[in-house]
């Protein structure tokens, strides 16, 4: 167990072998036995797998390598629209256009995300979570004709590993910098120092503190790769994407 995941990693370019709708079903069968919340399964999940649509969906994903490269672009949504028809048909009142709800179904879909996402590797299909879903999430929902109360949250790039994938897990903090008995334990400036280290000494997180011409690589993550600016507007373009498709924030 161990191995299979301190070895895993992101997988951006995949070979030319398209992953059946077949093999995406099964995992996904065993995918939606995942926790959920109070068994309600508030997610829908939507395989985009045509070249058309594919391209589409990659501009929205600002044609990352992976969104481009993929045999299919899985999109998890938040989904109480199912739900709520089923209780209406039976005679209950759902109050599910709130907050608290959109939370619950966000989790359902992010945790039957990364369920799919362990069974494909497992079955040796590379994947990529696209985390962009949520920036373009307006623009996502009329591409895939997503009705009220129906959000995207997180998308899977998916495709079959080429023979010369590289076996290199991507770099991770030591377990001691996330990890809590009883309480929280606020962190001091040697105690950053320290969990950091290895991850600011790595050359290629080096070089790409001086590929941007920064004086760190916090710098990078602050003024490049997640500036406040796009931050903020693509905060508000979600918050107002969530409240059209039905959520009071």
């Amino acid at each position: 167990m161990d191995n299979f995941f301190s070895t895993r990693h992101s997988v951006r370019v995949f070979d030319n072998r398209p992953v059946s709708r077949k093999v995406i079903e099964e995992i996904l069968k065993a995918a939606i036995h995942a926790p959920t919340t109070g068994n309600m399964q508030l997610y829908s999940v939507i395989v985009t797998d045509d070249v058309d649509g594919k391209s589409k969906l990659a501009a929205q994903h600002f044609n990352q390598p992976a969104a481009v490269n993929a045999s299919a672009i899985i999109t998890f949504c938040a989904d109480y629209n199912r739900f709520e028809k089923w209780c209406l048909a039976r005679e209950a009142k759902p109050g599910f256009n709130n907050f608290q709800s959109f939370v619950a179904a966000m989790l359902d879909a992010t945790i039957v995300a990364q369920q799919f996402s362990v069974i494909a590797e497992m079955v040796g299909i590379g994947t990529c979570i696209l985390g962009t879903t949520t920036y373009n999430a307006n623009e996502i929902g009329e591409l895939l004709s997503l009705p009220s109360r129906v959000v995207p949250v997180l998308s899977l790039a998916i495709g079959y590993m080429r023979d010369d994938e590289p076996d290199s897990p991507t770099e991770r903090l030591p377990v001691d910098a996330v990890l809590h008995y009883g309480k929280y334990s606020d962190y001091n400036d040697n105690d950053i120092d320290r969990l950091y280290a290895e991850k600011e000494n790595l050359p290629e997180n080096v070089e790409f503190v001086k590929e941007n011409g920064k004086k760190s690589l916090a710098q990078v993550f602050t003024d490049v790769r997640y500036p406040k600016s796009n931050n903020e507007i693509f905060s508000t373009k979600f918050i107002e994407y969530i409240i059209k498709q039905g959520y009071n924030l």
